[in-house]
């Protein structure tokens, strides 16, 4: 008799708690419909990059001094820097300078301990091509400075939700001093 009793019990509970887990994600599905979609068209609106944003790098040619710094602070030995010593000046010239981005984990060390800064990141994240050899950029191709997106008026710039909402309540809860 007690095991049937038992057995009834265990069946009530078990009818309970997927009753309550079954109201648990009804609950948690309604709450997401009150949020904003977060979808984004990517070719026709991008998102705006945070201000450490790391992408491609940028070259300055004629501030480099080929100390190879960058060279050894990367993990993965990865810029190719060809100089040659000048011996009337006594300094060292730069002849070819080049990075492939097929390789490069955008680290940021070079940039970080270059004594001279002529090594930024940009916020240029569209790298991708059909042949892997077109990512290995020389000193010309990471002198240009990317396109913003910004100025292009036929890309709609999409800011997190969550951030322009911090802003907007930053905003309409402000008080100056002269408010007390």
């Amino acid at each position: 008799m007690f095991p049937m009793v038992t057995g009834f019990m265990s069946y009530g509970q078990q009818t309970i708690r997927a009753t309550r887990y079954i109201g648990q994600s009804f609950i948690t599905t309604l709450s997401h419909t009150n949020r904003l979609p977060i979808t984004i068209h990517y070719p026709y609106e991008k998102s705006i990059t945070p201000e450490r944003f790391r992408g491609r790098i940028h070259f300055e040619f004629d501030k480099c001094i080929a100390c190879e710094v960058c060279v050894r602070v990367c993990p993965i030995d990865l810029p190719l820097v060809d100089w040659r010593f000048e011996k009337d000046i006594k300094k060292k010239q730069l002849l070819n300078y080049s990075i492939d981005f097929g390789v490069c984990i955008f680290c940021g060390n070079c940039v970080e301990y270059c004594p001279t800064s002529c090594l930024s990141m940009t916020e240029e994240y569209e790298l991708s091509t059909y042949d892997r050899h077109e990512l290995n950029y020389n000193q010309i191709a990471l002198s240009r400075l990317p396109i913003s997106i910004m100025g292009d008026y036929t890309i709609q710039t999409i800011r997190n939700s969550t951030q322009s909402k911090i802003d907007e309540d930053k905003s309409s809860n402000s008080r100056t001093i002269t408010d007390y």
